[in-house]
């Protein structure tokens, strides 16, 4: 039976839903984490676990979801991540113990980790390659709408309504799961590839001769971008709080800061199908790594702003550009198998991030020390694609 067909827009707008709701629920993460913090009287050591323990799930489920989608196809692992991450979100707003939370936590992650790189392989293979690029980093922009929610529902729903009531709302998206069965139709280059390659095969490809320099380089990329991304932005409100601002004006300046991202976003898709994907990636990282670096040393609420305006715009645009790069680098048969291992490994420093930040801060280290050690972080990225990246812009896919 064949797939029915459907309009790039739709596309976008029913697989930028389910990335919107992803981003929904990681961007509360981070104000979840201010707020148990007062309310469970958690250390920092202990808050850096919750999105540490996040970002596990979020690396067993891009490796396993990402191999899965190679062998049943890219639309069922997409549904049923989004239902884990959903449920798994309502669920946890029952729990009363730390413990219980982290655990749910990984489920979440388990589900977060395997949509982001299956959403944007499937958006990959259905979209003609003059405008794979533009379509993929629009994609992301929903990113910028599900942190902006985030932040309206924790700033207007945490204080006065509490924690609970916010997860409560994260878990909707379950029921946005049954449309998306009924409306969306699986890659048509995965329907016609031949899928005889066993997952293992899969897995030794990606490391094979043809494909080694390309996965070095995005599994460099990959770590040092989520590194220090959920480093830096699942610490912010705290890290707000810690430079003096009350819980309510950090969530308040956070949610000002976030309306950076989508000028980014759209930015970036400008950008990426003119200039090219090397060029993107590396000017928004190198822009990335400027911002850390202003917003650890500022002492100014002006200056805090500004730095953290621009870490939004200059980051969420090198997102962008990631997630349309990283399926470029391989062929059908092993598209979502590649891109789930890097995002996988990636997944690593993202548990690293957090618990980092939790440990030094405990030990008295500066803001301004942290913040300059994640500007590192992004060099090394930059290198990594400058040096390793070939550039794919137009480039019709294997």
């Amino acid at each position: 039976m064949n797939e029915p067909t459907i309009s790039q827009r739709k596309l976008l707008s029913i697989a930028g839903l389910g990335w919107l709701f992803d981003a929904m629920d990681v961007g509360m993460l981070s104000f979840l984490m201010a707020a148990l913090q007062k309310d469970w009287n958690l250390t920092a050591g202990q808050v850096g676990w919750i999105g540490s323990v996040n970002s596990i799930g979020m690396a067993v489920g891009a490796l396993v979801f990402g191999l899965l989608a190679d062998r049943i196809g890219r639309k069922n692992v997409f549904i049923f991540t989004l239902l884990l991450f959903s449920l798994g979100s309502g669920l946890s707003a029952l729990t009363t113990t730390l413990a219980a939370f982290l655990a749910l936590r990984f489920l979440i992650g388990m589900g977060l980790g395997g949509e982001l790189p299956v959403a944007s392989t499937l958006v990959s293979e259905a979209v003609p390659a003059a405008d794979r690029g533009r379509v993929v980093v629009l994609l992301e922009s929903f990113w910028a709408g599900g942190w902006l929610l985030a932040a309206l529902i924790s700033y207007f729903v945490i204080p006065a309504y509490g924690w609970r009531t916010a997860l409560w709302l994260a878990a909707i998206p379950a029921l946005y799961a049954i449309y998306l069965r009924l409306r969306l139709p699986d890659s048509p280059r995965f329907a016609a590839a031949q899928k005889e390659e066993t997952v293992w095969s899969n897995i030794v490809k990606v490391w094979s001769a043809p494909h080694r320099k390309e996965t070095v380089m995005l599994w460099l990329l990959w770590f040092c971008v989520v590194f220090s991304y959920y480093g830096m932005f699942l610490w912010l409100p705290s890290v707000m709080v810690m430079k003096g601002f009350s819980l309510i004006k950090s969530f308040e300046y956070v949610l000002i800061m976030t309306l950076a991202q989508l000028p980014g976003y759209f930015s970036a898709a400008w950008l990426i199908e003119r200039a090219g994907r090397k060029f993107v990636l590396v000017t928004y990282l190198l822009g990335t790594a400027l911002s850390a670096y202003f917003f650890g040393t500022a002492e100014s609420l002006v200056g805090l702003m500004a730095s953290g305006i621009f870490l939004s715009f200059f980051n969420l645009g090198a997102w962008g550009a990631l997630y349309a790069y990283t399926p470029e680098q391989y062929p059908t048969s092993i598209r979502a198998t590649g891109a789930g291992m890097a995002a996988a490994f990636g997944r690593i420093g993202g548990i690293f991030g957090p618990l980092l930040v939790g440990s030094l801060v405990a030990q008295g280290v500066s803001v301004t020390a942290i913040f300059t050690l994640f500007c590192l972080s992004v060099l090394v990225a930059v290198l990594a694609v400058a040096v390793l990246g070939s550039e794919t812009k137009q480039q019709e896919l294997a």
